[in-house]
């Protein structure tokens, strides 16, 4: 402020960010502090984004919605609460919001003092103190992929082998040769059972995501989802940075999801028809599965489900084309 230039304080929590914009403004009286996140209506951002880049304000407390499309040059300033959190190549992409003028610029990462970090975040948080020049973009991208692995390269566009055989055989081909070069059991003799994948499309477009190196982060939290609330978080979490999902990645996620469920409640495979689709229980599941509460749960989802059970196997059949929306 005292440069004449403006400060992002980034708080990536929409439930309190407006305790915490009220908390920067009794810290600073004098400063003129407002705050934005991707759940206010689009005029609201609008108008709150407008008054911040015509100088209205001084501060402005946000979530990662600055992160991308976003161009303030008289912004100065940043601070970032709870930095360990945040991926690479998130903070790098929110710490070029500032420095793009001829303003000196400083960026502030924060963490709780109280909290042990894990090495993980250590190391983000070491890498982007180090490279701080222009064009540091690659070297961060090479680091971050050694830092946490190379994450799972998804969409229409695949090139060599990994294109002939799919991502998801590919991954599979790999884990198993780490398994037999630690003198491991091949995975799939440990596994009989592997997760049922339903084809959909898993392509994130560039019109909605335009850093490559964000995008496959976000298809990394895609590959995580383990329950129903890991799909509501990561919906609001790509609302608020990005807008609201289409539903071709909303049902990219569900797909997930049903991954991890065929493998821990029993479903050997699906079949596929122009009218229904089956759900083949293995015999285990079979035996264990409580027919009343199944029948239930059954009759609260659609109306439109039947059993039948064969070689000791139970078969889940729903009719889809009387459905509004997808089977999963």
């Amino acid at each position: 402020m005292a440069r004449n230039g403006q400060t992002f304080y980034l708080y990536n929590r929409v439930d309190d960010i407006q305790l915490v914009a009220n908390k920067v403004q009794r810290l600073v009286p004098e400063a003129r502090v407002i705050y934005a996140h991707g759940k206010m209506n689009r005029i609201e951002l609008e108008d709150v984004i407008e008054s911040f880049l015509n100088k209205e304000y001084d501060v402005l407390v946000s979530t990662t919605i600055i992160e991308t499309g976003i161009d303030i040059p008289n912004a100065n300033t940043l601070l970032i609460h709870d930095s360990d959190r945040l991926g690479l190549s998130q903070l790098y992409q929110i710490r070029g919001r500032v420095g793009r003028s001829d303003k000196i610029a400083y960026a502030y990462l924060m963490y709780d003092k109280q909290k042990k970090l894990n090495d993980e975040a250590v190391k983000r948080l070491r890498v982007i103190k180090e490279f701080t020049e222009l064009g540091s973009g690659f070297k961060i991208a090479v680091r971050d992929l050694s830092i946490r692995g190379a994450g799972d390269i998804l969409g229409t566009e695949q090139s060599g082998f990994m294109d002939s055989v799919g991502i998801d055989l590919y991954l599979e081909m790999v884990k198993e040769e780490i398994a037999i070069q630690k003198g491991e059991k091949s995975t799939i003799e440990e596994t009989p059972q592997t997760p049922i994948k339903v084809r959909v499309n898993k392509y994130i477009d560039s019109n909605y995501i335009n850093n490559d190196f964000v995008k496959v982060e976000m298809h990394r939290k895609i590959a995580l989802i383990k329950e129903k609330e890991d799909i509501n978080n990561l919906i609001d979490e790509f609302t608020d940075r990005f807008g609201k999902p289409n539903k071709d990645i909303v049902l990219y996620m569900y797909e997930k999801l049903f991954e991890h469920l065929s493998v821990t409640k029993g479903v050997e495979k699906i079949r596929e028809t122009k009218n229904n689709v089956t759900f083949v229980m293995t015999e285990t599941a079979s035996q264990n599965i409580n027919g009343e509460y199944i029948f239930m749960k059954a009759n609260e989802i659609s109306k439109f489900i039947r059993f039948t059970y064969r070689l000791d196997k139970l078969n889940i059949i729903l009719d889809t084309i009387k459905l509004d929306k997808h089977y999963l």
